[in-house]
């Protein structure tokens, strides 16, 4: 008998968590950030349910502040693969003029991401929501089960959460509770580009290098993509000195006044996982909002953020 292969269980694994997902839930939802990790998710979703079409709404909580790029990738995408899409703004936060750097990143991201997040599922009513995280991304992360509870406030306790023997979850809920599910919980970075390269999956481009107007961070030597104007006023003297095209990718992504990029020459998926197979720093290190406060990410998500 033939043994499947690390991405093909893998994969299989994600596919079946999905079918649970639609078999267990009213309303389901997928998050969707336009980055590899959640397009290698919707990609799976497609082969879950082909020929059908994926049976969840995909919900993207925009800041404003996100690539131009990434807007557009969403939305073509969305429209060749006739996906239903939501995208919802925190516009309360927005009209009191919530700012990256003016309000700081602890009061921008948890108005304009984790609030956000939160009213969505809850206007929407969503009983579960699917999302791209993997334990290696983050310690806290790793704590996180496949099938995750949220009370009805979509507060986590990681210290109260359900044993998953044998891949059986637990899909049982309590009015006004809901469930965020991790279908990559066990997948590594190298092992979704592995994924991009075996399914030729496509990609937002700022994952591929390419000379891009960089200015350097005075608080982590890191350069940060120059996206549009807006940013321009709040760049320290050096900062603005140092302004220059850089021949630049992106790791991961998210706000682009938050997300650091990488020096690198990969202009090619085969390029990346080589690139990667030599690093030592963390997929994670250029992303400021893991960052702005004691136990960060740990305390975002038990506040309810993705």
């Amino acid at each position: 008998m033939r043994s499947l292969s690390n991405l093909q269980q893998l994969e299989a694994e994600a596919i079946h968590i999905m079918r649970e997902v639609a078999a267990s839930f009213e309303k389901p939802c997928m998050f969707y950030s336009i980055g590899k990790d959640s397009t290698v998710m919707l990609h799976l979703a497609k082969k879950a349910f082909a020929p059908g079409r994926v049976p969840f709404t995909l919900l993207h909580i925009d800041t404003t502040w996100e690539f131009a790029e990434m807007a557009k990738f969403r939305d073509e995408l969305v429209a060749k693969n006739q996906l239903d899409l939501e995208v919802y703004i925190n516009q309360e936060a927005l009209a009191q003029g919530v700012h990256p750097v003016e309000s700081g990143s602890v009061k921008y991201n948890d108005l304009m991401k984790t609030q956000a997040l939160k009213q969505a599922l809850k206007i929407h009513q969503y009983d579960a929501a699917l999302g791209g995280a993997r334990r290696d991304e983050e310690k806290s992360r790793a704590k996180e089960r496949i099938f995750s509870v949220r009370d009805a406030h979509q507060v986590w306790d990681p210290k109260n959460q359900r044993p998953e023997l044998w891949q059986l979850y637990n899909s049982q809920i309590n009015p006004g509770e809901s469930v965020r599910v991790f279908p990559l919980s066990n997948w590594t970075e190298i092992d979704i580009w592995h994924y991009i390269l075996k399914e030729n999956i496509e990609l937002v481009s700022l994952y591929f290098a390419k000379p891009r107007m960089t200015w350097i961070s005075d608080a982590t030597g890191q350069p940060f993509i120059l996206d549009d104007d807006r940013i321009r006023p709040y760049l320290s003297e050096t900062e603005r000195q140092s302004l220059a095209l850089r021949l630049v990718r992106c790791r991961t992504l998210g706000c682009y006044p938050q997300t650091g990029a990488v020096l690198s020459a990969a202009t090619k998926v085969e390029e990346i996982i080589a690139e990667l197979l030599q690093s030592k720093s963390s997929e994670r290190e250029g992303r400021m909002l893991d960052k702005d406060q004691v136990g960060s990410m740990e305390k975002k998500k038990r506040e309810g953020y993705f």
